[in-house]
């Protein structure tokens, strides 16, 4: 009689062949899904939340492609998600229009104070900017005088420290201004702005003083002198 006895556990319902060929199906089925679209950064923030906070902290306008490899998700999911962002910050569909919006410059993305805006918070800067420059403002902002245009990350290279916050209030001085956004890395290149040439008293950046009588070899400094016949650099 025990010849015919069969165990049928594993046929019942929970049993352990049964869970484990479901943990079976549930691996294959992430699998394919991260094979087609890629895992996200962090599937449980929704893909829009997540572009926005990279963009709200970016000082260079990020790609498409830099977005979605940022948050790992396919570009034509990192399109839509900008489109919508853009809708909702512009007030489309009921939404409230904010005091900033999303626009696409030099090939990426990057947040902008609207242009109706610019009284208020050009009052702002007026009000908080303080009555002199830091040593800090004053070694980026001869940088940028020499060796214009330049884009941040190059002033960063020649003075060998973060120079985010200092361009910045060179810009909100009005001392140094946006030139353009190189198209193939989206850089900014700076330029310095009229309002310096009246405060330094001069009419063009050629009546700027030479570097090299100032240096021990006429040679260091910002860079080489080569190819430059009146030492500027």
């Amino acid at each position: 009689m025990t010849d015919d006895v069969h165990d049928t556990s594993s046929a019942e319902p929970g049993g352990a062949d049964e869970m484990a060929d479901a943990r079976a199906i549930e691996h294959e089925i992430h699998a394919r899904a991260e094979q087609d679209h890629g895992p996200q950064a962090h599937p449980a923030i929704p893909i829009d939340r997540q572009i926005e906070a990279i963009l709200m902290i970016a000082d260079e306008p990020q790609s498409l492609v830099a977005l979605g490899t940022a948050v790992n998700a396919p570009v034509p999911a990192v399109r839509q998600a900008v489109e919508r962002l853009v809708a909702d910050f512009d007030g489309v569909d009921g939404t409230t229009r904010r005091g900033f919006e999303l626009r696409e410059v030099g090939g990426g993305w990057r947040f902008y104070v609207r242009q109706d805006l610019d009284a208020v918070v050009e009052q702002f800067v007026e009000a908080e900017r303080p009555s002199r420059l830091s040593q800090a403002a004053l070694e980026t902002l001869a940088v940028v005088a020499y060796k214009q245009p330049i884009t941040r990350s190059q002033i960063a290279s020649i003075r060998a420290v973060n120079v985010d916050g200092v361009v910045r209030t060179l810009v909100a001085r009005g001392l140094i201004e946006e030139s353009f956004t190189d198209s193939e890395t989206g850089a900014i290149n700076y330029v310095t702005s009229d309002l310096l040439l009246q405060q330094l008293g001069i009419n063009s950046l050629d009546e700027l003083p030479l570097i090299s009588p100032l240096l021990d070899d006429g040679a260091d400094g910002f860079g080489q002198n080569e190819g430059i016949p009146d030492g500027r650099v």
